[in-house]
């Protein structure tokens, strides 16, 4: 869950945030397209970069996995591709969390707990959470319920929404939030509301069912969790305490899906094998490994492929890398295709230390999946565990001059040239790396220290003294804007 100290640090940010852009909101309108004339979609949008930075930084619970990302971001693209936004540019990421919970924050970012994957039956129920929460970034839900109250400025509204975004993980940590950014009122407005979650509900299930998803994923899962919320009695899921369900909601879901035509809508293979590597990842490697043996033997799950990716995939963990080639020879036999399952055979390879091995099957994946950023990387690091530098130096070139903004790439870019012994363009890399983090100061650290390398031609040199000068700007904007508002 989102811990407290991460929370204290989005305060302190926030609170630079509202004065660093000076705007007020003494005069904000209470609802619509109105509310966006104080916070601007570039506002917001800014505003939602620095808070993903944070928790990219420094919050534990946050999940660098490409593969996990990869998945995600796919399954929310081609629901924004079905939504009534379809160009709004949202992005998605995991929590490691067994709590049902999903989010929506400043600027198009959505947070997705592990628990709600592994709680949802089929996709369309994922789907349907997604959906829902994507239809709170299409109204501005956020936006409009922060300038509810005009008086509040803009620094007042951000520092309200950290602690709602808290509140999303946990109840106590949002008080500690409140309190810290002094807003009283806010208790009251920790969950949207009921005229808010009845749009978000129509609107996403129009999404999801646009998007070819079974109609009855959003009732059937928000019906379960009502089921379980009795359960539970005062301690609620954290997804009902923030997204308060009531009867005439699940009803009102359920019979447009009985009205729908039907439609079987079988579960993408991504899904269940994104479900056996969390479950994986949920308990020790041995104990996986033991779980999805007794799967396999005793023939209970789901999906075959899965049980075996899962399997596979515990005993590369567990480091038994022999058993590992075994099981995943048996799942290769299953003639299925997937990006996950290609990552998981390369890097049995790497870790056996057959690079060249890896390489081949990462060349012959990226064909069949070019924009999976998992395989890219794991191509890179082939290269890379090869000594082939050069070759890695070109291919990452290749791929930052379509993804400009991937740290990753960058961070990548960086271990090339240093261990091709290229001193500048090391630190210049690693600048970048730094700068698409929020990361001002390290990232004119590395300038500098590109600057002082002797293995630069005059235009690479000439090239970092421009985005020192570049950077340094920025610095001292920033610092204006500290004593301005303070």
């Amino acid at each position: 869950m989102i811990r407290a100290a991460c929370v204290a640090t989005w305060i302190a940010m926030v609170a630079f945030l509202g004065t660093s852009f000076s705007v007020r909101g003494d005069d904000l309108p209470d609802l619509g397209e109105a509310a966006r004339a104080e916070l601007s979609p570039q506002m917001e949008r800014k505003i939602g970069e620095r808070i993903m930075n944070e928790i990219r930084l420094r919050e534990p619970s946050y999940i660098d996995d490409a593969e996990l990302n990869d998945y995600l971001n796919a399954l929310g693209r081609r629901l924004v591709a079905a939504s009534a936004s379809p160009a709004r540019d949202c992005q998605f990421f995991f929590v490691r969390d067994s709590t049902v919970n999903a989010f929506a924050m400043f600027g198009g970012f959505i947070g997705v707990n592990t628990g709600t994957v592994l709680t949802s039956q089929s996709e369309s129920e994922l789907a349907g959470v997604l959906a829902h929460e994507i239809s709170h970034v299409m109204q501005n839900h956020l936006a409009r319920q922060m300038a509810k109250e005009k008086q509040n400025s803009i620094a007042s509204m951000i520092a309200m929404a950290v602690g709602i975004l808290a509140a999303r993980a946990n109840s106590q940590v949002a008080n500690a939030a409140i309190a810290s950014a002094q807003a009283g009122s806010i208790q009251a407005q920790l969950a949207y509301s009921r005229d808010f979650e009845r749009e978000a509900d129509r609107m996403g299930y129009q999404t999801m069912t646009q998007a070819g998803y079974d109609a009855h994923g959003m009732g059937d899962f928000f019906g379960r969790l009502q089921q379980s919320g009795r359960v539970y009695e005062n301690n609620a899921p954290v997804y009902m305490r923030t997204h308060p369900l009531t009867v005439e909601r699940i009803s009102d879901m359920q019979n447009r899906a009985q009205n729908a035509p039907y439609r079987q809508v079988p579960d993408s293979l991504e899904f269940q094998l994104v479900r056996a590597k969390l479950r994986a990842q949920m308990v020790t490697p041995r104990e996986a490994v033991k779980e999805f043996a007794a799967q396999l033997r005793e023939k209970k799950y789901a999906s075959e492929a899965a049980a075996r990716y899962g399997l596979a995939y515990s005993l590369l963990r567990a480091k038994d890398l022999a058993t590992a080639q075994r099981e995943v020879t048996a799942l290769i036999a299953l003639k299925l295709s997937s990006p996950m399952i290609a990552g998981l055979v390369a890097e049995i390879r790497l870790a056996a230390n057959e690079p060249a091995a890896a390489q081949a099957i990462y060349r012959d994946a990226l064909q069949r999946y070019p924009q999976s950023k998992s395989l890219v990387y794991g191509y890179a690091e082939s290269l890379l565990a090869g000594a082939q530098y050069e070759q890695c130096q070109a291919f990452l070139e290749s791929e930052l001059q379509l993804y400009s903004s991937d740290y990753k790439l960058y961070g990548l870019q960086a271990k090339a040239y240093a261990a091709a012994g290229k001193r500048l363009q090391q630190h210049r890399a690693q600048a970048e790396f730094y700068y698409l983090q929020g990361q001002l100061g390290p990232a004119v650290e590395q300038l500098q220290f590109a600057q002082k390398a002797a293995d630069g031609t005059f235009f690479e040199q000439s090239a970092v003294d421009a985005r020192l000068r570049e950077l340094r700007k920025e610095q001292a904007e920033e610092a204006k804007q500290k004593r301005e508002g303070g």
